[in-house]
C-alpha cells in the first residue's frame, strides 16, 4: 500500500502537468491573431492565403512598376524572381524604399493583390530580412554581400 506522503506527490506532479497544459492552450490561443506568416510572391501565387488572413510579403520592388497616385495610394509589384505580385499601400513610404531594393509588407491577400498595412524597407546597404533572402537564393536572384566579393 502507498503511503500517504506519494500519494500527495504523485496528485501534485499531476496537477502540475495539467495546469502547464492548460497554460499552454490558454497561451496559444491568445497568441493566434499576433502571429503573421511569412510567404514569398511564388508562394503566395501557387497556395493563395485565405482572404481573412494577415500576413508577410517580402522580396524585392520590381522595377518600374513603382506608380505613385495623387493620393497616399502607391501600387508597385514584388517579385522573387520566379513571381511577380502586385501590391498597393495607402499612406506614407519609408525614406529608403525604392525600387529593386528589399522590402517586407503585411496586410492581406485579396486573389487579385496583396493590401498591405504597413511597409518595411532596408535600413542600411546590407541589411535584407532573412525570410527575403532565403526566398530569393531558392530562385538563384540574390548572392550574399560577402559571397559576391569573394568571387571578386
Amino acid at each position: 500500500m502507498r503511503s500517504l506522503k506519494k500519494t500527495r506527490r504523485v496528485q501534485v506532479i499531476l496537477l502540475a502537468a495539467v495546469a502547464l497544459a492548460l497554460a499552454t492552450a490558454i497561451i496559444g490561443y491568445a497568441m493566434r491573431d499576433g502571429i503573421n506568416y511569412f510567404r514569398s510572391p511564388s508562394q503566395v501565387l501557387s497556395e493563395p492565403p485565405a482572404p481573412n488572413e494577415v500576413f508577410r510579403i517580402g522580396g524585392l520592388v520590381e522595377p518600374d512598376s513603382l506608380v505613385r497616385g495623387e493620393s497616399e495610394t502607391v501600387r508597385f509589384n514584388v517579385t522573387d524572381g520566379g513571381a511577380s505580385v502586385p501590391v498597393t499601400y495607402t499612406g506614407i513610404l519609408p525614406d529608403l524604399f525604392e525600387e529593386g531594393q528589399g522590402m517586407v509588407g503585411q496586410g492581406r491577400w485579396t486573389g487579385e493583390r496583396f493590401e498591405a498595412v504597413e511597409i518595411l524597407a532596408k535600413h542600411d546597404e546590407s541589411y535584407m530580412p532573412k525570410e527575403v533572402i532565403d526566398a530569393l537564393e531558392e530562385q538563384g536572384v540574390y548572392r550574399a554581400p560577402d559571397a559576391a566579393a569573394a568571387a571578386d
